[in-house]
């Protein structure tokens, strides 16, 4: 599937697929969107509510891999020790990834990012003292984990593009993959999306969205 270099408006970079008309990221912003939805109203929402030693979280589409990277910086910022599980059915090549200009406007290590990429798959890496990393080349469906994260990073496509990514089934795998009062967030308000969501147990909250979206989703496991 053909990948293009969109710049959003953020001045961030991310992929747009010309066959969906479809980006990675919002094309309002990629990093806003991402430090919004993921790092602001997860990550923070979560550690507020929570003491534990290790965060246990779980991204569904690693994708460019700047959920991430956005949280390894985190660690280095707030000492939040995490343990990362990134799941991708299509792993970007390390040439696309090497496009991305993330690094250059976060002021970080472009070196730790690609690291991110690099690394081999299927076996945990240890990235830094704060942060591991396990990338699972995997459709979503057939993701088995049970009451294993503490939070969810919901950044699967569209459901214009993939509504089979945001159904009853799909949600009921993030349910049981969520330690008890665990949290899963994600860019989409859709309505289908959140009744899948409440309908396999989640407490949902609709919460004020990134640049250029009303509204995304907060949804808890009770």
């Amino acid at each position: 599937m053909k990948r293009t270099l969109l710049k959003t408006g953020d001045g961030s970079y991310t992929l747009h697929i010309p066959e969906w008309d479809e980006q990675y990221h919002s094309k309002h912003g990629a990093i806003a969107e991402a430090l919004h939805v993921f790092i602001k109203e997860g990550l923070y929402y979560w550690s507020a509510k929570n003491t534990v030693a290790e965060i246990s979280i779980m991204e569904i589409g690693f994708g460019t891999g700047l959920n991430a990277f956005l949280s390894f910086l985190e660690t280095e910022k707030n000492n939040f020790k995490i343990d990362y599980t990134g799941v991708e059915a299509y792993p970007l090549s390390l040439s696309e990834v090497q496009k991305l200009n993330y690094t250059s406007l976060l002021n970080s290590s472009e070196e730790k990012f690609l690291q991110l990429h690099d690394v081999a798959w299927e076996e945990k890496q240890v990235i830094s003292g704060n942060f591991q990393l396990t990338k699972k080349e995997q459709f979503f469906s057939d993701i088995n984990a049970e009451n294993r994260y503490h939070l969810i990073y919901f950044d699967a496509f569209g459901i214009r593009v993939q509504p089979e990514l945001w159904t009853e089934e799909i949600f009921q795998i993030m349910y049981n993959s969520l330690k008890p009062n665990g949290v899963l967030v994600t860019y989409a308000a859709n309505g289908n999306a959140r009744r899948a969501m409440q309908t396999v147990g989640f407490s949902v909250e609709r919460l004020p969205g990134p640049p250029g979206k009303k509204e995304m989703l907060r949804a808890t496991k009770r």
